[in-house]
């Protein structure tokens, strides 16, 4: 899209800028840029995973709106073997740990393989946040010989390998990276074994039962047969130079995936960047035994969600990319992640949160309009509400996520009800209105949702003293169709105003104050029968003039 702001004015810069300003200069001025997000899809990507994809993203974005030739290259780590089973799962699936993930059987039957099961519900999301990206997979590379000579490479140069690993290789170390959730694939110890055998840097999958529980017991390096065992007492001999069957270890592996694919940018977790860490090792790794300079990068961190530890996609029940855009519209959920730096960590929540983070998004899509206050703040909306093939989808009548999901709320979600509150076709408020119903059906709890009364209280209205009586009088003779959202406003907290003399806009003093708080609570007895509810002015707007003079006219 196109830039903004006067002419003699700076364009506003991010970390997105300086990111693609270094892929930018790793490639080469004029040349090609490639930047490279990678997953294993060992179980639902979680919005902690989203983040990786999302950083990759927006700086290929950044490209693409510059004009230059780049490409976002997505490693499915499907290669990676199963390491656990979710508790949703059958715990016989165990049989299959060990193996690679786009060879253990999808345990819902609705696709070819555990990995596929995961990847799709992911690509659905992405290309509704308008991410477009190339797509490769790690068991295709792999079995089919592409990364043949990578591999003998690397099995050459094994002893240099084990010099930069062996700098690295302390007790701490060999404890952080046994608590890496989403780290090393390969099984125990790999690559950190006490003989020069058992610190091998390919890893085969066993002929017979397919599982990585295998022990290299010889290697010739003038034929490239490799020997091993497995714990099941299988043994068989691979030779590297014509056969594939299997990969090398996932401190091997990464460097290697960049030299070939020439990868210009590629983020890391923070766990990533700590010393000994995959990706500190690599960038040693990817000069000295591939011969190609590392990659531009830099760690990014951690993305929670309220009530959760750390999220772990291999453990299931985290949060993905496609519950969120179920109550987020997918303009904000980018902006999620391109707000903030990366290293800031934050959390999302889909609680009472939800509302405020509308606000704020309406708030800065008006800010946006105007071209004198571009700032970080609007670039970040910017690259957040389209990309460089045009602008995602927005509502096209804007209401508010609160009254929405108030209007939702009181018309159980009814099509018909909710056009004639607002005024407006339903279809003219999506998407907004479908992510306004789903969070009141699946975020807010039952005891805290609105049930509007279906006839007037007559016990509380016949017990009304002169001041309420006066109250509701003014409020029924002050709403007028159309009605306004400010205006109700006004005239809800403005109603012990005028029993007082006072005007709409004067400055409320205690005594207003008081009677304020007592009208609230008598209306929320009189409407919803509750001592609390939605927003009233909300309420009232959801409900409509008509309705509301019912509930609170006396019989008589």
């Amino acid at each position: 899209m196109a830039r903004r702001g006067g002419d003699n004015a700076a364009p506003p810069t991010d970390w997105v800028t300086r990111a693609a300003d270094d892929a930018v200069r790793h490639a080469g001025e004029g040349k090609p840029v490639t930047v490279s997000s990678g997953i294993s899809p060992s179980g639902p990507v979680h919005l902690g995973n989203l983040r990786e994809l999302l950083t990759v993203h927006f700086v290929a974005d950044e490209l693409r709106r510059r004009g230059v030739p780049v490409r976002h290259l997505h490693v499915w780590d499907d290669y990676d073997r199963l390491r656990k089973v979710p508790r949703e799962v059958d715990p016989s699936f165990a049989e299959h740990i060990g193996r690679p993930l786009s060879a253990v059987p999808d345990p819902w039957g609705c696709h070819p393989s555990w990995g596929e099961h995961f990847k799709e519900p992911l690509r659905e999301s992405l290309h509704a946040m308008g991410v477009e990206m190339e797509e490769i997979s790690q068991t295709e590379r792999y079995t089919s010989g592409v990364y043949r000579e990578q591999v003998l490479r690397a099995v050459r140069h094994r002893d240099d390998i084990e010099q930069v690993l062996a700098r690295y290789r302390t007790r701490a170390v060999a404890l952080e990276e046994a608590e890496e959730d989403e780290g090393d694939e390969e099984g125990p110890g790999a690559g950190a074994g006490s003989t020069a055998l058992e610190r091998f840097p390919y890893k085969p999958y066993c002929r017979t039962c397919g599982r990585d529980a295998t022990t290299v017991t010889a290697y010739d390096d003038e034929t490239t047969d490799l020997a091993y065992t497995c714990d099941r007492g299988h043994a068989h001999t691979v030779q590297l130079a014509t056969q594939d069957e299997g990969k090398l270890v996932w401190k091997v592996d990464w460097p290697m995936r960049w030299a070939f694919e020439h990868v210009d940018f590629e983020p890391a977790g923070m766990d990533h960047a700590t010393p000994g860490s995959s990706f500190t090792v690599g960038h040693e790794l990817v000069e000295k035994i591939f011969g190609m300079p590392r990659p531009a990068w830099f760690g990014y961190g951690f993305v929670g969600f309220a009530g959760m530890q750390k999220m772990s996609g291999s453990a299931g029940g985290a949060p993905t990319a496609a519950d969120a855009l179920r109550v987020l519209e997918a303009p904000i959920l980018r902006w999620l992640y391109v707000r903030r730096t990366p290293k800031q960590t934050f959390d999302i929540d889909f609680g009472p949160e939800v509302v405020r983070l509308y606000d704020e998004w309406d708030s800065l899509t008006r800010k946006a309009a105007d071209p004198a206050k571009r700032d970080t703040q609007v670039l970040a909306w910017e690259r957040a509400s389209s990309t460089a093939s045009g602008p995602l989808p927005t509502p096209p009548v804007v209401l508010p996520f609160r009254l929405l999901s108030s209007v939702a709320d009181v018309t159980a979600g009814s099509a018909e009800q909710i056009s004639r509150i607002v005024g407006h076709d339903v279809d003219e408020l999506e998407p907004r209105l479908d992510r306004a119903r789903a969070w009141m059906l699946e975020y807010v709890d039952a005891a805290d949702r609105t049930n509007v009364r279906e006839t007037p209280d007559t016990a509380t209205l016949s017990a009304l003293d002169d001041r309420q009586a006066e109250w509701l009088r003014l409020l029924r003779d002050g709403l007028v169709e159309p009605l306004d959202l400010d205006a109700v406003t006004a005239l809800v907290y403005g109603v012990p105003k005028l029993a007082r003399g006072m005007a709409l806009d004067d400055k409320p003093t205690d005594e207003v104050k008081a009677d304020q708080k007592e009208l609230f609570g008598l209306l929320y007895r009189l409407l919803v029968d509750a001592e609390r509810g939605p927003r009233l002015p909300t309420l009232v707007m959801a409900l409509g003039a008509e309705r509301v003079r019912t509930l609170l006219t006396p019989a008589g």
